[in-house]
């Protein structure tokens, strides 16, 4: 799933981009608001870590620039504001959930499994193709319910083309979307990651499930 982390203290954006995409989430950081408001505005997410004490434009601001409806991500807000009255304007503006710093991150990463477990109306949970079944919230893909064993990016690569099914995905898109905007990472290395990914298909029985369309990207029709 990915995540965009608002958060100004450097060193502690770090530790949790770290720590978050240890536990599988694709990471983008920014470290004020008007920066997150960027971010939100260019790429999707499903979930946001938000402090509320940002330069340029607070947490609050930041939560009322966002969308209604249901292609909205959930957002968690982590401050060390812990006044109920805190509390009350950051839920009435649109957060989804509260935490208070200090805090514990093994609570934090189960407070975002939570908001991920909460139905999107435009989506469904658990994506299934024919046989292959792709379940963001387990982090887990099957085929006739046989697990397939995927990397991280992999996993990310595939749900990308189920969700988007009919709509083809350059290797830039790819990259931008499975391993964050500020990667490093060549786009040439998302044609080794997609090669893998086509011969464990493969193995698994669905052979040409991933098509390259010339001139476009990836597409599983």
């Amino acid at each position: 799933m990915k995540l965009l982390l608002v958060e100004d203290s450097e060193r502690l954006r770090n530790t949790l981009r770290q720590g978050l995409q240890g536990a599988g989430f694709t990471v983008d950081t920014a470290q004020d608001g008007m920066e997150a408001r960027g971010f939100l505005a260019s790429y999707g997410y499903d979930l946001v870590v938000l402090d509320l004490m940002l330069p340029k434009l607070d947490g609050v601001g930041v939560l009322r620039s966002l969308p209604a409806g249901g292609q909205r991500p959930r957002v968690l807000v982590l401050s060390a504001r812990d006044q109920v009255t805190d509390r009350i304007e950051a839920l009435n503006a649109g957060a989804d959930d509260y935490m208070v710093k200090p805090f514990s991150f093994d609570e934090l990463l189960a407070r975002l499994r939570a908001l991920a477990r909460r139905p999107q109306q435009t989506q469904p949970a658990v994506l299934n193709h024919g046989a292959l079944a792709w379940d963001p919230l387990s982090h887990y893909a099957s085929v006739d319910g046989r697990p397939l064993a995927l990397t991280p990016r992999e996993f990310s690569v595939l749900g990308l083309l189920l969700r988007h099914r009919g709509r083809a995905f350059s290797r830039t898109e790819i990259l931008e979307r499975t391993a964050g905007s500020d990667s490093d990472v060549s786009d040439r290395s998302v044609e080794v990651l997609v090669f893998g990914l086509r011969r464990k298909l493969d193995a698994a029985g669905l052979q040409g499930l991933i098509e390259t369309r010339r001139g476009a990207g990836y597409v599983i029709p």
